[in-house]
């Protein structure tokens, strides 16, 4: 039988540790999703997470573990924008120095709101090449670095979103979560693994960014040459080594969608149930509406990861897709 990746009372101190400093969010059932997919569907509605996000919830675990020479000396980090403004805010929280390195053509709104809650930006290159820039200052600086998902405090700290999801709803059949990295899905892998077992957790990518699907495709975490899609919060270039390890052995598998069928997403989230999430955020709905994961059990839970998009983006994907 194999072992779960982190043990039942691990995952609970990491959802104590948390308290009350991040939102338990809602968990909403729609009737016309339903109708649509013609299976029960709830939506884990992390895009009304603090920073408008699930990051919020490894970045602050992460944070909390420094210890008086790392919190003194300040931490530092890569992100498209919703990891950055999550350690952003929860270095801020822990009176903590923060310093975040964002690729170049990263949201200028996910920049300034990362401003906003405290963090020195610095835009730099491809996503590949702010990795780079991220570990060079890190080492210059003498700070710690936070990784966005290959980190097992970040990902304990995610799995309180899949322990939230099954309070809430015990029956859950499938559970529908968008991958970038690996941070969140690895995060609700774990706590299935533990909770329950049978819960079939699936892990949606875009097909212009699917280094999770490639791990598997070859049995070992990759890293891209290039990522190109509408989801920039699903843009990582890498797949985690320790986020692909969890989810080869404690999720059912990794399944693509395209950019047209992510912005068909978003606009029925907004026009049916009133929820604004960003592309990545809607790439789980976009899943189930296409019929990519196989005969998915209900209850489904679909998580919609994050709600942080640029008004000029949002405008242009509703009006032109």
């Amino acid at each position: 039988m194999k072992t779960p990746p982190f043990t039942r009372t691990r995952l609970e101190e990491a959802r104590a540790d948390l308290g009350h400093a991040v939102h338990r969010t809602p968990l909403i059932h729609s009737t016309t999703l339903s109708e649509v997919a013609g299976v029960p569907v709830h939506l884990k509605c992390e895009n009304l997470q603090k920073t408008g996000s699930f990051k919020v919830r490894g970045a602050l675990h992460r944070i909390r573990q420094l210890d008086a020479r790392e919190r003194e000396r300040g931490v530092i980090t890569i992100s498209a924008g919703n990891h950055a403004q999550a350690v952003a805010w929860a270095a801020s929280a822990a009176g903590v120095a923060s310093t975040v390195v964002m690729p170049e053509a990263a949201s200028r709104t996910k920049a300034r709101a990362s401003r906003g809650y405290g963090a020195e930006v610095i835009l730099h290159g491809t996503p590949g090449e702010a990795f780079e820039k991220a570990f060079e200052l890190a080492e210059e600086r003498d700070l710690t670095f936070v990784h966005p998902f290959d980190d097992e405090h970040v990902v304990a700290g995610h799995a309180s979103c899949m322990l939230e999801i099954l309070e809430d709803l015990p029956d859950v059949g499938t559970v529908l979560v968008p991958v970038g990295g690996g941070g969140l899905a690895s995060g609700i892998a774990s706590a299935a693994a533990v909770k329950a077992p049978d819960v079939a957790v699936w892990c949606v990518e875009p097909e212009g960014a699917a280094a999770m699907h490639r791990s598997f495709e070859l049995g070992r975490a990759v890293q891209l040459d290039s990522v190109s899609t509408v989801a920039d919060g699903l843009k990582a270039p890498m797949a985690g080594k320790l986020n692909f390890e969890i989810l080869r052995e404690w999720s059912r598998g990794v399944v693509l969608v395209d950019d047209d069928a992510i912005v068909s997403a978003m606009k029925l989230l907004l026009e049916r149930t009133k929820l604004l999430a960003e592309p990545g955020g809607a790439a789980g709905l976009a899943a189930l509406l296409t019929g990519a994961t196989p005969d998915p059990r209900g209850p489904v839970v679909v998580v919609l990861s994050g709600g942080n998009v640029d008004a000029e983006l949002l405008g242009t994907l509703l009006l032109d897709g």
